[in-house]
């Protein structure tokens, strides 16, 4: 099967690899987009060849209408991924990209094709559940919480026009991470490891360990320092992890 068969506006394949033994499905957080992920491209390739997801509703997809719930997110992502089966499968999300990631998982399991890791990123297990309702904030209000994480390029919003651009976005990916709803009992089969900061405001350290009970595979966290864009501070090292769980992994399939 050919990777380049599946549908373009799905999947940004930076750094090509043909020959890479696993490939890795990267889902990016609310108002990110698939360039967040150019650095693991970069980084991982020519052992593994990163598929960044780009959502609709941002940047050359910002035409598209936003999908509004995650479970039909996942439906259109595990769809579209069909065409890249041909080789082990791992998947890694941030913020939203983790809650993404869990269904997709879950959906690729129960089709007995499963990915052989799901890496989340600044999240917290879907268990541990937080009552936020962002999305209905005035636009004042979500620009700044938006900024108070750190986000690169979140300074764009103090720009009117461009904060009336970007906010829509924005606002649809926090209404569907925020609607979501925990189904008791949901945890995928596969290996699940957990990278968080020590300061997120969005997940604390225990939150982010509540991941082990989602899964009937092994668990490993990480705890890094920063915030909830503590990946951007250390990229390098959380690559280093996940090369040697890839590495270990796809020698074992």
């Amino acid at each position: 099967m050919n990777g380049n068969s599946g549908d373009p506006e799905w999947f940004r394949v930076f750094s090509p690899a043909p020959d890479a033994a696993v490939r890795l499905l990267c889902l990016p957080h609310a108002g990110g987009s698939a360039s967040f992920y150019f650095p693991f491209a970069k980084g991982l390739a020519p052992a593994v060849e990163v598929l960044a997801v780009q959502y609709p509703g941002r940047q050359d997809r910002r035409t598209e209408p936003l999908i509004a719930d995650i479970p039909t997110l996942a439906d259109r992502i595990t769809e579209e991924l069909a065409a890249y089966r041909d080789k082990p499968l791992a998947i890694f999300g941030h913020s939203m990209g983790a809650v993404t990631g869990f269904e997709v998982t879950q959906r690729l399991e129960a089709q007995g094709n499963g990915p052989v890791e799901l890496f989340v990123s600044g999240r917290r297990a879907p268990s541990a559940g937080r009552s936020e309702r962002w999305h209905l904030a005035g636009d004042a209000e979500l620009a700044a919480e938006i900024k108070s994480h750190g986000a690169a390029g979140s300074e764009l919003l103090d720009d009117p026009e461009m904060r009336a651009m970007l906010l829509p976005t924005i606002r649809g990916d926090y209404r569907a991470v925020e609607t979501h709803v925990y189904r008791p009992g949901a945890s995928v089969g596969c290996p699940v490891t957990a990278f968080t900061g020590d300061s997120d405001p969005k997940v604390t350290v225990d939150e982010a360990l509540a991941w082990t009970g989602h899964t009937t595979g092994a668990f490993h966290s990480q705890v890094f320092t920063g915030g909830h864009f503590y990946l951007s501070d250390h990229v390098d090292a959380v690559l280093r992890t996940v090369s040697a769980r890839l590495a270990a992994l796809a020698g074992a399939v």
